[in-house]
């Protein structure tokens, strides 16, 4: 989720006119809303039927979107924006990104959201095991962090490299907390990779899905809505363990873009996406929603339990992305 921002400006002010010229005639914008991403097919058509408000699709990613806001600070064109945690926080720190607080603001969780509503969370992933059963040759699925270090998973566990990919580094984070470090110290985290290094573990630099579905990858560290997406969609066995020594939450979020052409709209856009109905949308990628609504039955029962999500909790991201790099060069010194 890093970028060079100076780079990305570059590249998106060279896309800005081709990207809208065509979106002209729509009544609002959202940067980074992707078709192919959490769904957000059906929130955009569930806002144009709904709300009568038409806003394209956007295949920006979380950087892309901050470099163009701040390409575009003195004359706004999106009015609402969409990015992980981090990059939401950068925009509000950097006055692109305004407070406001949408109708059921107050049941996001503390931690998931800014106090004065300059980005909230809409929706999130939790760190925990990408398992595939049918390729752990009778061992069984492993429940907790610390199983991952025994014998009969020698050659099973992988995890995104944490130097390098987000997840991965969402991985060591989840883990060093799990075994009591903090984010100004990772020794937990380091020795626990020190350890499982001498499990022979797979360490890949990008996602990993298709290895796990095939069974080269039997248990990976990865987020639950990719684990219920391949238990629902795949023809393989698959499940998500949300370790017992408790886990990270990685929250997506929004913001109402400051100055933004079409403010009104743009509230009303991030109201619908905070309601009841506009939140069991995302469920349809199996993502968990920000505020806890309730589900019809046979959708709260693809997912594990609430008790069991209650060990997953929010950190201080801003600090989790200020203290990344060090950890990266740590771990290549003392793990890799």
């Amino acid at each position: 989720m890093r970028v060079l921002l100076s780079a990305a400006v570059a590249a998106t002010l060279a896309s800005t006119a081709f990207t809208y010229s065509a979106a002209n005639a729509e009544d609002a914008i959202c940067y980074n809303c992707p078709p192919q991403w959490a769904d957000w097919a059906s929130m955009l058509k569930a806002i144009d039927t709904k709300l009568g408000i038409k806003m394209p699709h956007d295949n920006k990613n979380s950087g892309q979107t901050l470099s163009q806001l701040l390409a575009e600070k003195d004359s706004p064109v999106a009015d609402v924006a969409y990015y992980g945690v981090t990059f939401g926080i950068k925009a509000g720190n950097e006055g692109v990104a305004t407070a406001y607080k949408p109708k059921g603001f107050e049941d996001i969780a503390d931690g998931l959201k800014d106090p004065d509503g300059k980005w909230f969370t809409i929706h999130y992933g939790t760190l925990g095991l990408f398992v595939n059963k049918d390729a752990l040759g009778g061992a069984p699925v492993p429940a907790c962090w610390a199983d991952l270090k025994k014998p009969e998973y020698r050659g099973m566990v992988g995890y995104l490299d944490p130097s390098s990919a987000f997840v991965g580094y969402a991985g060591a984070v989840a883990v060093n907390r799990a075994f009591g470090g903090t984010l100004d110290n990772f020794d937990p985290g380091v020795k626990f990779f020190q350890e499982l290094a001498e499990n022979d573990p797979i360490v890949p630099k990008q996602t990993s899905y298709a290895r796990v579905v095939s069974g080269e990858i039997p248990i990976l560290f990865d987020y639950d809505f990719n684990a219920y997406r391949g238990k629902y969609t795949e023809g393989g066995n698959f499940e998500f363990v949300l370790p017992c020594e408790g886990s990270v939450v990685v929250p997506y979020v929004m913001s109402l873009v400051a100055n933004g052409p079409n403010p009104d709209l743009g509230k009303k856009v991030l109201d619908y996406i905070l309601s009841d109905e506009g939140q069991a949308i995302w469920t349809n990628a199996y993502l968990k929603p920000a505020r806890p609504v309730k589900l019809p039955p046979e959708v709260a029962a693809k997912f594990l339990p609430d008790s069991d999500y209650e060990r997953a909790t929010p950190v201080d991201y801003a600090k989790m992305e200020k203290v990344q790099k060090a950890f990266g060069e740590r771990y290549l010194k003392e793990v890799k």
